[in-house]
């Protein structure tokens, strides 16, 4: 689908006449909202009467979607701007698709019933530079504990709106997590079984903006910081087309269990992941060959500002070190416990094949 970017330039000009042809307007937002001072002034001068829906939490739950459709229609609303990370993102996605569907969504009717496509309009405003859900047809919900991955072209945002202000109080550690996110989800769509020209174009174009912004967006420089935040849209673009792969799958488990955040988790994987490729190349499942992996390996390293894929590999060993983020200590009972966590749906996208033994090999190289 056709998406528009907007800019925060002229005092959020562009999101006034967003604004102006709409009769309500729903505000997904999560708690980082409250830190940008200069969109709720603009949010407060603008005449369109805005409903806000906050009522959700990380990992969100699918009675939140079904209390924010409820709200949505209430107060009939024709639009949604949502504000916040991928969790906010989500949460307003499922209302924006819910809205459509008959009922009530009470024990998890929607998530059972066949999805009608949603017009509602839809804007988006991410305030991490990270998950790429603002350019993703996926989103991700809880109902009776379990996760369920909702997917939906008619749910991406028509219109993002980046702001490099709204990453200004981001705290360093989640700085760095949610760039290694991006930097991840380049990584493993570049690579994965159903990569394309199209979708290796956009996670090139990823790769080199989380290296061209490192420092500035770390220094939390505007530069650095709006670099970055394109650089996860790009990303996004990319697993939209790809899905992630091995790296993803083994890291949910991660999180789990030592608390680390989901990009901490992923380049904690993928930086074992890519050497361990290029020693099992023989193992390959993708369509193409043995030898289009290796040379994707190859294009990968160079995407990462090196000769070949083996260099490639040390750049994002060496990304991970200067981070200095910290490396779990696991026991026997949780290698154990990891090994089995394992979504082997997501392993059909991973180009090297992965068997139980190589999974609980591979954990014991990701952790101490």
């Amino acid at each position: 689908m056709n998406q528009s970017i907007i800019s925060a330039d002229n005092n959020f000009i562009e999101l006034e006449r967003w604004f102006s042809n709409k009769r309500k307007v729903l505000l997904v937002c999560d708690s980082s909202i409250k830190f940008l001072s200069e969109l709720n002034n603009k949010l407060e001068n603008i005449t369109t009467p805005i409903v806000k829906f906050s009522n959700f939490q990380p990992n969100p739950l699918y009675d939140s979607v079904v209390e924010g459709v409820k709200l949505f229609r209430a107060e009939q609303c024709d639009s949604i701007f949502a504000v916040g990370g991928g969790s906010a993102l989500d949460v307003a996605k499922c209302i924006k698709l819910y809205s459509n569907l008959p009922g009530d969504g009470t024990d998890g009717f929607w998530l059972k019933t066949q999805i009608n496509p949603s017009d509602i309009p839809f804007l988006a405003m991410p305030t991490t530079a990270g998950t790429g859900s603002e350019a993703t047809r996926y989103a991700v919900v809880y109902f009776d504990g379990v996760k369920q991955s909702i997917t939906s072209e008619s749910f991406i945002p028509d219109i993002v709106l980046m702001d490099p202000n709204s990453l200004k109080t981001l705290p360093l550690y989640q700085r760095k997590a949610t760039m290694c996110d991006a930097l991840c989800h380049a990584i493993e769509s570049f690579w994965s079984v159903n990569s394309t020209e199209e979708s290796k174009a956009y996670s090139k174009q990823a790769i080199q903006g989380v290296l061209e912004n490192f420092d500035g967006y770390l220094n939390n420089t505007d530069a650095g910081n709006g670099g970055m935040l394109k650089a996860a849209h790009m990303a996004g673009k990319a697993i939209n087309i790809t899905q992630t792969t091995a790296g993803h799958a083994m890291c949910y488990k991660i999180t789990s269990l030592f608390g680390c955040a989901h990009g901490h988790a992923a380049i904690l994987c993928d930086r074992i992941l890519y050497s361990w490729m290029l020693q099992n190349t023989n193992k390959c499942i993708d369509s193409r060959g043995e030898d289009y992996l290796v040379n994707t390996l190859n294009e990968l390293g160079q995407a990462l500002g090196c000769s070949d894929a083996l260099l490639g590999a040390e750049k994002l060993a060496s990304i991970f070190e200067k981070l200095d983020l910290s490396i779990p200590v696991a026991s026997d009972s949780q290698y154990e416990e990891l090994k089995n966590s394992v979504n082997p749906v997501r392993l059909k996208n991973h180009p090297v094949f992965l068997d139980v033994d190589s999974i609980d090999y591979l954990y014991h190289q990701i952790l101490k």
